[in-house]
């Protein structure tokens, strides 16, 4: 990619999703001037200009939940996605274990929610027992281990292989990590691929310290993305020592990358029945977890949340189950800060005024909607009307950000957009249609609010080759982006 000149002027490109012809002039990082291409008097042009031909040009957009770190590690890592049963996985760790080297063999992107049959180390052992096997499962919420890796792990009387929640958080930092500058490599190459999907710009939810991870990588390398490093509370307090706020610049180019929100955790996943729900799962009745898992208990949430708000920093709170969504809407309630609520999938109709009430985002993922939907209508059946409730959420005023939960989806912004719209991803009828979103809306949510581009605002922008008002579903997961920029500089395209 050619060098960046400190100024530029696009022409003849259209403002935004059915906008007109304008000239846009860039600068030191900003947008300095938006005239209409007719207006050929207004003086806009210095630097060199960019002919885009018609082009489309839209606020650059964010994925405002990933994980990046195990993103870019699954795009090297055994693709379990799609695998119809517990049996078809240990088959497949069969057909791709290579040598028994003693590496950990990882795999990916399982989901045994619909399964007959179920995970247990058993399966494994019969088809590699001398090799460690760590398999994720899709959502992040789970991983089942082989005896080997048991053992690895200190975890050798672990009765099925299969470990939840925290536990599975502790196992997976407990295994052999690749080497810090490998991992920084998958990110940097993810970073430029997200960038090539039209992202400026990523909040960062990888467990572990985050926020140094992005110092060391920043002074390595320029991230394609913007970089909002998330605090997770072993680490909150270290962050208070170091006077770090939600906002603030850190690393060797703070202008990219900045400390991001506090995250704690209500509840645990849909698809391992441990969203926190006012009503049991089928089947489930009468039993321990009936109801999902309490994560952090009210108290303690609160009292986390109060001391990162009074020093700066801004609470993203995880929440699946409507009970759990509950529980995150008091806490916030009673602390009156600012923040965020992740997941937001089951909610209460009551619960629906109160986001834009306490001025909270909810930071959600159209493309769970699509590929849980199966999920959801067995394990929730009676209250899918209120699950992926976007339309609902945006009618009662609350603001939305979409991000991929990468890589329980892939970091692509278009492939959320896309499901928001469509509320499907195959042949199948929408389910719950009137949850859809209109594109324009989807856009803005898909941007972190940003509907305009205006003069002042920050130079992140993209362009694509299709109108999104004339695209259909299919185009818009296919999206041709052109080019995007970051900060005033091309972070993909031709230029």
């Amino acid at each position: 990619m050619a060098d960046n000149p400190s100024s530029l002027t696009l022409t003849r490109v259209r403002l935004g999703a059915g906008g007109p012809l304008v000239r846009v002039r860039v600068a030191d990082g900003r947008i300095t001037h938006v005239v209409p291409e007719s207006d050929a008097g207004a003086e806009v042009d210095g630097g060199r200009r960019l002919d885009l031909e018609g082009r489309v040009l839209l606020p650059g957009l964010w994925d405002a939940h990933v994980h990046l770190a195990e993103w870019a590690s699954a795009r090297h890592r055994l693709d379990l996605a799609g695998t119809p049963s517990a049996r078809a996985v240990a088959d497949l760790v069969r057909e791709r274990a290579g040598a028994a080297d003693g590496s950990v063999l990882h795999g990916y992107g399982f989901r045994d929610g619909l399964w007959a049959d179920a995970p247990h180390k058993a399966l494994l052992d019969a088809v590699l027992p001398d090799r460690p096997v760590a398999l994720v499962s899709a959502d992040l919420h789970a991983v089942w281990l082989n005896s080997a890796c048991l053992a690895l792990v200190g975890k050798g009387e672990h009765p099925t292989g299969l470990i939840r929640e925290h536990e599975a958080h502790e196992v997976l930092s407990a295994l052999p990590a690749a080497p810090a500058d490998v991992v920084d490599g998958w990110i940097e190459e993810a970073c430029r691929a997200a960038a090539a999907r039209g992202v400026t710009g990523v909040i960062d939810f990888q467990f572990g310290d985050t926020v140094v991870d992005w110092e060391r990588r920043s002074a390595r390398f320029r991230p394609a993305v913007r970089v909002s490093a998330a605090v997770y509370p072993s680490r909150l307090d270290a962050a208070i020592e170091r006077g770090l706020r939600t906002g603030d610049e850190v690393g060797a180019d703070g202008s990219l990358v900045r400390v991001g929100p506090l995250k704690l955790f209500t509840d645990g996943s849909l698809n391992t029945r441990t969203a926190l729900c006012r009503d049991p799962y089928p089947g489930l009745e009468g039993t321990d977890g009936a109801h999902g898992i309490e994560e952090t208990a009210p108290d303690e949430l609160v009292r986390l949340m109060r001391r990162a708000a009074a020093h700066g920093v801004v609470p993203a709170v995880h929440a699946i189950g409507d009970r759990a969504n509950t529980v995150a809407l008091d806490a916030f309630e009673a602390v009156r800060c600012r923040g965020r609520i992740e997941h937001a999938q089951l909610l209460s109709p009551q619960d629906l005024p109160r986001f834009a009430r306490l001025g909270i985002t909810a930071g959600v993922q159209p493309r769970h909607a699509t590929d849980d939907r199966d999920v959801a209508d067995r394990h929730w059946a009676g209250r899918t009307e209120r699950a992926f409730a976007y339309a609902d959420l945006l009618a009662a005023g609350a603001r939305l950000e979409f991000g991929s939960d990468a890589p329980v989806s892939p970091l692509d912004p278009w492939l959320a957009i896309a499901s928001a719209v469509s509320r499907t991803d195959d042949e199948r009828p929408a389910w719950h249609p009137e949850q859809r979103l209109s594109v324009p809306d989807a856009l803005v949510a898909a941007a972190r609010g940003r509907r305009l581009i205006r003069v002042g605002d920050p130079a992140d922008l993209v362009v694509v080759d299709v109108d999104p008002l004339d695209a259909d579903a299919d185009t818009l997961r296919a999206m041709p982006v052109h080019a995007t920029m970051t900060n005033g500089r091309w972070t993909h395209g031709p230029y």
